[in-house]
């Protein structure tokens, strides 16, 4: 990684470093781990201008949905009880801060425009993220392991609407899928609990207007 975790951070410091990713999420360019874009083994493939449009969009999505992820993390890290939920949430919202800088290179390759309702998912996803790591780090936990178990879906639908033809950005949602898995995992390993019926139901609706309207704006 190029940010250095190794310190103890004041309640203080843990506010200016979250101001500085959420600037960087919104606004610059996030903090990247050492791993490659898998975009970078594939050779690019020219698109019909109506597929790479769509693709692009989907790629939209993609990208919203890790400034929300980056967002709930970073909530999450900053309320957390236990070091150890804390530095496992550091890690992963590092991982999605790759998963936002490849979504951002993609979208731009194929000619499209980043989401103008980034700062108010962001806004909104920290707070939850926050609200979660209030609860407890069992609810915390459970929370992204949820989170991650419908990001698996969804990328799972993209990889259904992507042409095979498009090897970059197939490469890119299959890494991200494979992250998310585990993140999940790991999510549950440190004690996650199953949230509860109504609250997987909210999850899917907010979710749902998320992708609606972001596919449009």
């Amino acid at each position: 990684m190029k940010s250095d975790n190794s310190r103890n951070f004041t309640a203080a410091d843990r506010l200016v470093v979250n101001f500085d990713q959420a600037l960087r999420t919104l606004f610059g360019r996030p903090l990247v781990t050492e791993r490659p874009n898998p975009a970078e083994k594939c050779t690019a493939s020219e698109l019909p201008e109506t597929q790479r449009d769509h693709v692009a969009r989907l790629m939209r999505i993609n990208h919203t949905g890790e400034v929300c992820a980056q967002a709930l993390y970073q909530g999450q890290a900053l309320t957390a009880r236990r070091e150890e939920v804390r530095r496992s949430m550091e890690r992963s919202a590092a991982e999605e801060n790759d998963h936002l800088d490849w979504c951002e290179q993609r979208v731009e390759e194929l000619g499209g425009r980043l989401s103008i309702l980034n700062p108010f998912w962001y806004a909104s996803s920290f707070a939850l993220g926050a609200a979660a790591g209030l609860a407890g780090d069992k609810w915390s936990l459970g929370f992204v392991a949820e989170t991650e178990k419908q990001v698996e879906g969804h990328l799972e639908d993209h990889l259904a609407q992507v042409p095979e033809s498009d090897c970059r950005t197939r490469a890119i949602l299959e890494q991200m899928k494979e992250d998310e898995i585990r993140h999940g995992q790991t999510a549950k390993a440190h004690g996650g609990a199953e949230l509860p019926d109504p609250v997987k139901a909210a999850m899917k609706l907010t979710s749902k207007l998320m992708t609606t309207s972001v596919y449009r704006l």
